[in-house]
């Protein structure tokens, strides 16, 4: 019986390298590894990453259940490893971090070369719809009128540059200590299609962004976002007119939108505790609110990357075996190991 979760995480990996690998060649460029030399290089840090994840799970718990008793810890770790750690586990976390890094590793690269495919931007299309939206006002400017352009700058900002972190530590939580496999393979399953999605809709509708074409309509406090842009613009301009390597400028869609409310609806579908659930929607709605807010969107990429996370929650659910109710708010899974039963 085929897996059909993780098949189709290896496709979609296969598919964004080779994408990629063509993209490249065409625009004479080398891939690179978007993280620098961070834990080393790719074939160093794929495995420290799964021995990471393995040892976040069964030593920091045997610690804490032993209370610092030496003697009892190699006991717990055994149980856990015997309890948790099945073929099935190791399957996910394995092919699961692989992949997701393949498929994010593209993207970056994806996003890179885009200035140097297409010199076409969509900005004026969108900022004009933004207007008609807001009744002739941008949307930002309105934003900051309400909420002001100091202390909630510095708020938002720290909501959206956490962002950034939370990527792979969400991958990691869902695959080590999903209570159900199916869910990790859910989880990991909807990222990457989400992903993979995100770039599609760079090449197929590219922008810059407002906060980059009309940043004079964003005077606001100087926060760590206001580094992170500057940055940004420095790295496209080294790409486009210098040696640069990589640049990262992409407007539609707001994948940040599409991954924060991809990690809302797994946490709404797979997790008990309310306040958590609180925590991940209140984070969905201030990242939206930022985007706006600081121009790093327009409203049109937002309510893409709305579309982009329903699609891929829908799509990685139905492949990891999760059976919806009638109007889609709910679900349950049809398996607690990574083989999807197909004729359910």
């Amino acid at each position: 019986m085929y897996r059909r979760a993780w098949t189709l995480l290896v496709v979609n990996a296969i598919v964004m390298g080779v994408w990629a690998a063509i993209t490249a060649w065409y625009v004479g460029k080398p891939l690179i590894d978007p993280e620098g030399s961070f834990l080393g290089p790719s074939w160093l840090r794929l495995p420290i990453l799964c021995v990471g994840a393995l040892f976040l799970d069964l030593v920091p718990r045997a610690v804490w259940l032993s209370r610092g008793r030496v003697r009892r810890m190699p006991e717990l770790v055994r149980e856990r490893w015997e309890g948790h750690w099945s073929r099935e586990r190791l399957l996910l976390v394995v092919l699961g971090i692989a992949c997701f890094y393949v498929i994010y590793v593209c993207y970056r690269n994806l996003k890179s070369f885009l200035p140097l495919v297409s010199g076409r931007m969509y900005d004026r299309e969108l900022h004009s719809l933004d207007k008609i939206l807001f009744f002739g006002h941008n949307p930002g400017t309105v934003i900051h009128e309400v909420l002001g352009t100091t202390v909630v700058a510095h708020v938002l900002s720290s909501f959206y540059l956490l962002f950034i972190p939370m990527v792979a530590i969400m991958v990691t939580v869902w695959l080590v200590w999903s209570r159900n496999l199916s869910y990790g393979w859910w989880f990991v399953t909807a990222q990457g299609i989400a992903w993979t999605l995100g770039t599609v809709s760079y090449y197929a509708l590219p922008t810059l962004g407002p906060g980059l074409e009309y940043p004079y309509l964003y005077d606001l406090a100087h926060t760590g976002t206001t580094d992170l842009m500057n940055s940004l613009v420095n790295a496209r301009q080294g790409v486009l007119w210098g040696d640069g390597q990589a640049q990262t400028v992409a407007g539609f869609a707001s994948l940040h939108t599409a991954i924060s409310l991809l990690w809302a609806l797994m946490v709404q579908f797979t997790v008990r505790n309310r306040i958590i659930r609180i925590v991940f929607w209140v984070n969905f709605g201030l990242t939206v609110v930022a985007t706006l807010y600081f121009g790093w969107h327009y409203i049109a990429d937002d309510i893409g990357g709305v579309m982009i996370a329903l699609i891929s929650f829908y799509v990685g659910g139905i492949a990891s075996g999760q059976k919806f109710d009638r109007h889609g708010l709910a679900s349950h899974p049809t398996t607690t190991t990574s083989h999807v039963p197909v004729d359910r």
